[in-house]
């Protein structure tokens, strides 16, 4: 017998499998995908046609809080795409709520130049 998700893993996990049933990264467009930890944020961009990683970004690199971490994983990512020739992506939020570290790093990519 199917048991109804309990958990906020497993919530999350059918949100997330929800929006990637649509939301499809290309060359020209890669997905942003958000990933947080109970200590880190990292991100990546990814060509989902040819199932690569185009460029990515974690928080351990940056020293801060999990707030600072995230500006400054969003902005790296900015810059990387940039640096391969991206302005436009769509974004993935991986089922978290956009609020906190997942909007701070979307905000931190949006003022480094991406557009999504």
């Amino acid at each position: 017998m199917n048991h109804a998700p309990t958990t906020k893993s497993e919530l999350r996990q059918r949100r997330h499998a929800r929006v990637r049933a649509i939301v499809k990264g290309t060359a020209e467009r890669p997905r942003l995908a958000v990933y947080r930890s109970n200590r880190f944020v990292s991100a990546q961009l990814i060509d989902d046609t040819i199932g690569k990683t185009i460029a990515a970004a974690h928080g351990r690199d940056f020293k801060g809080p999990q707030s600072v971490q995230a500006k400054e994983v969003g902005k790296t990512i900015a810059e990387k795409a940039k640096a391969a020739g991206i302005s436009a992506i769509v974004f993935d939020r991986a089922g978290y709520r956009y609020g906190g570290q997942v909007k701070t790093l979307a905000d931190a990519a949006r003022e480094a130049g991406l557009t999504f």
